[in-house]
């Protein structure tokens, strides 16, 4: 089992961009001095649900300032971005890093960003195929041309190649952003490994993992490439010595922060949309992921993977949105969970 924290650089109530950004940096320092297994890095504009906005970006500071630990987009967003430049951005880290860099990918949400990069609707709506299919492409062969819908150009060269990594992998591994049944089966007819949100449980997950497998198989995909999909699920992860000060750690943090994040996200179109009871949210997370004591969590981590088959996790340790909290919460899921988790 590999766990890791989820990063979103968080903007609580009261605080500045730059001590969210701050805090998400030291919580990272601080996951590869823990033991933890990987970083990821969400990426998010114009809203102070998330201050980061280049995944990527933060990713090459943080394999800069580390050594041990893998560092992944969760995720980079697809249609805000030509394929190739993401592509040659992906290979560069993973040269540069010997091998630990991980690239998540998804489609990301009608937001106002698709007006701001010039991609419009259509590249949220239609066009994420062709561009996953280019940025795989890309980090897989040598040279690479297009003739889409969305992208075209003469055949280039890839520079640098991913294979010239001095490290065991041929090139960064790439991971979709799964919510749907349709972002499951474009995931598998890759075999690509899917990254579940933290907003599902672990029925749902293990339905979709089943899915998955269904779909690889269908594709024609390995049966070993079928069986041995890491995939990754998202949750939160808080720690105390009673679940009754985590829960409160979080219910009285988080809704803040989901309150004034969510609702400054603008959909580019005027389409209506919905937003979740941030309490409400917030107690459905502390019941779906480990918050609580160490044992508790390291038994909700253990059960989940054994429910859907997913070994991996990438796991949201910001959520009192203090520092000082934040770091402790992070050393905890290190020295009191992971040992328990073999």
């Amino acid at each position: 089992m590999r766990v890791g924290s989820f990063v979103l650089a968080a903007q609580f109530p009261g605080q500045g961009q730059g001590e969210a950004l701050h805090r998400a940096v030291r919580s990272a320092e601080v996951a590869e001095e823990a033991g933890l297994d990987t970083v990821w890095l969400a990426e998010h504009h114009f809203v102070p649900y998330g201050t980061c906005p280049s995944a990527i970006t933060l990713a090459a500071l943080l394999l800069g300032r580390t050594r041990r630990l893998r560092v992944g987009t969760a995720v980079s967003v697809l249609p805000t971005v030509h394929p190739v430049a993401l592509g040659e951005q992906a290979a560069l880290l993973h040269v540069t890093s010997g091998g630990r860099f991980s690239l998540g990918v998804g489609r990301g949400g009608p937001w106002v960003d698709l007006e701001v990069f010039g991609a419009g609707l259509e590249a949220y709506e239609k066009d994420f195929p062709e561009s996953l299919d280019l940025l795989v492409r890309w980090l897989r062969e040598p040279l690479v041309g297009a003739a889409g819908n969305r992208f075209g150009f003469r055949e280039v060269p890839v520079v640098p190649r991913p294979s010239e990594s001095l490290s065991d992998t041929a090139g960064p591994e790439v991971v979709v952003a799964c919510t749907s049944p349709a972002s499951v089966r474009l995931a598998a007819e890759r075999g690509l490994p899917m990254l579940l949100g933290m907003h599902v449980g672990d029925e749902e997950k293990a339905e979709m993992v089943a899915l998955w497998r269904r779909l690889a198989r269908a594709a024609g995909r390995p049966a070993e490439e079928v069986l041995g999909a890491a995939h990754v699920s998202a949750g939160v992860c808080q720690i105390a010595d009673r679940r009754t000060d985590a829960v409160e750690t979080l219910t009285k943090a988080m809704p803040g922060w989901l309150r004034q994040g969510l609702e400054a996200h603008v959909t580019v179109d005027g389409r209506q949309r919905s937003m979740r009871d941030p309490l409400a949210y917030t107690e459905l997370l502390c019941g779906l992921h480990p918050v609580g004591t160490p044992r508790l969590c390291a038994d909700r981590l253990a059960a989940t993977s054994e429910r859907t088959g997913i070994s991996r996790f990438a796991l949201l340790v910001e959520g009192s949105g203090d520092l000082a909290a934040t770091e402790e919460n992070v050393r905890r899921l290190g020295a009191e969970v992971l040992p328990h988790l073999g």
